[in-house]
Order: structure tokens, then sequence, then C-alpha cells
């Protein structure tokens, strides 16, 4: 007699083995664009052509031990060498077919014990005042860089979408709270703070409104400063100061 149970989803269910991984977007703003913290995939000291594989956004496989915060940590430092800065878990991804498509195949079979394996990835979305870091590549990235958000490539697996999810869920957060300042340089000017929301949110902004609506925050402080080195007429700068 059979006294197998079975199962409703099918009788591979049980068994099924997967990865999971985290994948990190990284917004950078500086000044003028909203970008994207990409990496090249590579091999030290393996050359594998310019093109041969995609750029990707930093991400990697949990260890056993590690919880998916420290794992978001880790991995963005050892692929970009980035470090303490703003992290926030905004979704996860797990289509059955999302680390599948033929042009990933090769790389995959390089990187991975298990290539053949399903992932499912976390996603976290960071925030970062552009001028303040400089990536610099290592373990299996042979580039790190800043790519214009509206200039984003084809990217490996569904990394696209894993940014589009990222910019919905950041765009959802900067209506309710204030990490965009995160985004932000210490001084900045109420042009480039209007900017910013206008590319977050995707619309342009009343200027006359939006200074009037700024004034109200009494975390933005105006300094008895201007901008210098500017072919134009220089702005006041501003910074922002926490309320406790």
């Amino acid at each position: 007699m059979n006294t197998t149970s079975s199962s409703p989803l099918g009788p591979d269910v049980r068994s099924l083995t997967f990865d999971v991984s985290v994948d990190n977007v990284v917004f950078g703003f500086d000044g003028e664009e909203l970008q994207v913290l990409l990496i090249r995939q590579g091999l030290p000291g393996e050359d594998m052509g310019a093109e041969r594989f995609h750029m990707a956004v930093p991400g990697d496989l949990i260890l056993p031990e590690e919880g998916l915060d420290e794992a978001a940590a880790r991995i963005l430092s050892n692929l970009t060498s980035i470090k303490d800065i703003y992290l926030k878990q905004f979704h996860a991804f797990g289509a059955p077919d999302r680390v599948f498509d033929e042009k990933d195949r090769e790389w995959l079979t390089k990187i991975r014990r298990y290539p053949n394996r399903r992932v499912v990835t976390v996603g976290y979305y960071s925030l970062v005042a552009l001028e303040d870091y400089r990536p610099k590549p290592s373990s299996f990235a042979s580039r790190a860089e800043w790519c214009p958000l509206a200039d984003i490539p084809t990217l490996a697996f569904d990394h696209n979408s894993i940014i589009k999810a990222g910019l919905e869920k950041l765009r959802e957060d900067v209506v309710h709270n204030n990490i965009i300042f995160e985004l932000l340089p210490e001084k900045f000017t109420l042009g480039q703070f209007q900017r910013l929301h206008e590319i977050i949110l995707g619309k342009a902004l009343d200027k006359r409104n939006f200074r009037k609506n700024v004034k109200r925050m009494a975390e933005v402080v105006p300094l008895d400063e201007k901008q210098a080195g500017v072919l134009h007429k220089p702005a006041q700068l501003y910074t922002y100061r926490r309320q406790d």
C-alpha cells in the first residue's frame, strides 16, 4: 500500500530546493539626475569581453547563518565597497523562471554551484548622497558605476523589473516621511530639492507651491551661504536638521 501523503500542489513541491538571494537597488542623486548603482558581471583575471555579460544591481545568495538585513549589507560591501548606508526591504521576487533566461545561463554556470536551482530574491533599496560614495568593484563585479535612471540598459535576470519596483516603493515612501534627505548632500538648493521630488514622483511641481510647503518644514534650515563655482546666479543653500 502506498503510504506517501499527497500534496495538493503536486508531488514535487515538498522536496523543492531553491536558493535565496538579496538584490540591492542603490539610488543616488547628483544634483540633476537620479542614478542607480550597477555592477558589471566578471571574474578577476579572466578576459570575458566588454559585453559578454550584463550589468546588474549588486546581489548575491545569502549565507546559511545570515539574516536578510545582514546579507544585504555584506553583499553591497563585498561587490561595491559601500558600507553603512540606508537599506530598506521592499519586495520579494519569486517567478519560477526569473534566473533562467538564455542571456544569463553562461554566467550562472561560472559562479553557482547549482546553476539550475530556482532563486527567490529579496529586494532592498538604498539611498545615498552620490557625492559621498565612490564605489569600488570587487568579488565578481568587474566594474561598479552609477547609471542615470533614464538610461538603464537591459540588465541581468529580472533586475530591470526590480529597479522599477524599487522606484515605485520609494515613490510611496517619499510622500510619508523624510527619507528623501538621504539622497541630498549636506548643503543643497531648493531647486535641487524640487528636482529630486519631481524625478521620484514622476511629475512636475509648481515652483511657488513647492517653496511655500518647504518653508513650513522645520527640518529644512536656510544657511547664510550661496552656491559657489556656478555659471548662473548662485542660489541660497539649505540643510536638513532632524527634529527630536
